[in-house]
């Protein structure tokens, strides 16, 4: 029962809204099935497969909300939570904040779903997997990975006569490789709607060879240097900054604020190289098409050729500012250039290599100032030629900084977090004065 279709969706939060006295009401439906493997030391160590379905609902007197949540979908049940909802709602002081339901809106078909990563089964899980071990074993490597695949779908209804439906999937993999010694580490992840662009032994033979490759790390002085973030690298440093909001600009809480009040938008705050924008129907990267709120989701620039061109509105701060809501970015696409890692790194006369970072620490959120270390392969490059791996640095850097010394962009790749399980199309980047604090011994 985890994955409803939008018909069965429809009309059980139908049946739900059929109890309500309240004088708002919204149910929300959400579900997910799929299932993982993880492994280590080139062995499973656990695997399983996992269903959830769970339903909230929202009763709303006057400006007073409460909520409720079951996962039982018997009539007596549905009832059931409907009226805690409504009592919960009496005993909640009013929201200053509150907005009314929206009323019927028209969404876009979402390309989020796809058959064959839905019908993926313990044994394809185990297949995927067994290639990266090949790759390991035949490397004398150990590796730890993550594989992880999962169905999904939203629905949302309310008393205005909103209603919205979203099914997706997703599978995504990590692997680390290390030496015997604990000397030399590498790492691959990914992450797609389609589980046929998963490669995993392509995946672990690069994490392989930055493992083998940085074993014999040597020291070099910490200092400003030109560096080529691959993607990876670059989406675990920028993460920090894709959050657009607009009130948090206005209250001078963001990187978008401007000194002595008001915003950033308009001004140009980046690199002309940088033009970064949300797309739901990326083909490569798509996601939903509406907000949790209900307001549909369309292409949206954010920074365009390094100039701020929109910031996200909750319906609250849009009506408090006289201006249409926007919502925040249901994905982030970085445009690019044309040239291979490769070649980036042919046109390097000296730089270091990273592949990726780790431990990132927020330093001041109004510089968006950032602390955090490499890991995984780092590596020095000497006239366009890689030329020795070197110990894990700490870095002292800004993203905003960072995006105004951008000497090159690569192609754009899909590179995943997993610290914040998000997905990004991000190109790798050559960047001049890059700083770096101080030495680490970690591998």
């Amino acid at each position: 029962m985890p994955i409803l279709s939008k018909e069965e969706a429809q009309a059980l939060l139908k049946k739900v809204l059929s109890y309500s006295k309240a004088e708002a009401c919204e149910v929300s439906l959400g579900g997910s099935e799929g299932g993982n493997i993880r492994y280590a030391l080139n062995a499973v160590s656990t695997a399983g497969d996992i269903g959830t379905l769970g339903l909230a609902v929202s009763s709303t007197f006057g400006k007073k909300t409460g909520t409720a949540t079951i996962n039982e979908f018997d009539d007596a049940s549905l009832e059931k939570v409907v009226r805690r909802s409504e009592e919960l709602a009496q005993l909640a002081p009013p929201n200053p904040e509150y907005m009314p339901p929206l009323g019927p809106q028209t969404f876009k078909d979402a390309a989020t779903y796809n058959d064959q990563t839905a019908a993926m089964t313990p044994e394809g899980r185990a297949e995927l997997v067994a290639k990266s071990l090949e790759v390991t074993k035949a490397a004398n490597l150990q590796a730890a990975g993550f594989l992880e695949n999962s169905t999904d779908f939203r629905a949302v209804m309310n008393s205005a006569g909103l209603f919205a439906y979203n099914k997706s999937t997703d599978v995504t993999f990590s692997v680390t490789t290390r030496n015997a010694e604990g000397t030399g580490s590498g790492y691959a992840a990914r992450g797609f709607t389609d589980v046929s662009k998963l490669d995993t032994f392509a995946a672990t033979k690069i994490a392989a060879q930055k493992a083998t490759g940085s074993v014999g790390a040597r020291a070099i002085e910490p200092g400003k240097y030109t560096v080529i973030l691959e993607p990876t690298a670059a989406a675990y440093m920028m993460e920090n900054m894709f959050r657009f909001d607009a009130r948090s600009a206005d209250e001078g809480r963001s990187f978008l604020s401007k000194k002595g009040g008001g915003t950033r938008l308009g001004e140009k705050l980046l690199d002309e190289k940088v033009t970064i924008y949300s797309d739901p129907f990326n083909t490569e990267l798509p996601s939903g098409t509406w907000t949790g709120d209900g307001l549909p989701l369309e292409k949206t620039y954010w920074f365009d050729k390094g100039v701020v061109k929109n910031l996200s509105y909750s319906r609250y701060w849009a009506e408090k500012k006289g201006v249409k809501p926007q919502p925040g970015p249901s994905n982030i696409i970085m445009e690019g250039g044309t040239q291979s890692l490769e070649e980036m790194i042919k046109s390097t006369e000296r730089g270091i290599l990273v592949s990726r970072l780790w431990y990132i620490r927020m330093v001041d959120p109004q510089v968006l100032a950032l602390t955090g270390l490499t890991r995984d392969g780092t590596f020095y490059i000497e006239n366009g030629k890689i030329k020795f791996p070197i110990k894990n640095m700490r870095f002292n850097e800004s993203p905003v900084i960072m995006l105004n010394n951008v000497e090159a962009l690569g192609k754009p790749e899909r590179a995943i977090s997993v610290e914040s399980y998000r997905s990004y199309l991000i190109p790798p980047m050559k960047i001049r004065d890059f700083t770096f604090s101080s030495l680490s011994d970690a591998v």
